[in-house]
């Protein structure tokens, strides 16, 4: 599975911006799918998952009610819509496809379970 994410940019605070991430290959074992960040010096860590199935979501809490997680089936292609947005949401935004069928119902939220990952997006928010 290849994973291409686009849409990082500059933003500033208050402000929006969508992410994209389109899958390609094979694209069959994808059970869930999500999206980490990581700041520099920080952990990688989940800002939102889906069941590719089922539709499920999950978010972290600090983007809860600020970011949408959504899928286009047809497409193979998954969104972050990011409203709202503090310069503490600064970081490399990262795609990620999990193979698991752990997420078949509801999302895996750990990195470790997701096997497939985009080449990352930086995205800033200014002040």
């Amino acid at each position: 599975v290849q994973l291409q994410a686009s849409g990082g940019g500059l933003v500033q605070g208050g402000g929006s911006l969508r992410l994209s991430c389109a899958a390609s290959g094979r694209t069959s074992v994808t059970y869930g799918r999500a999206w980490f960040r990581q700041a520099p010096g920080k952990e990688r860590d989940l800002v939102a998952a889906i069941s590719w199935n089922s539709g499920i979501t999950h978010y972290a809490d600090s983007v809860k009610g600020r970011f949408t997680i959504s899928r286009d089936n047809a497409a193979n292609t998954m969104y972050l819509q990011m409203d709202s947005l503090k310069p503490e949401d600064t970081a490399v935004y990262y795609c990620a496809v999990s193979g698991s069928s752990t997420s078949f119902i509801t999302p895996n939220l750990r990195a470790v379970d997701y096997d497939y990952w985009g080449q990352g997006t930086q995205f800033t928010v200014s002040s």
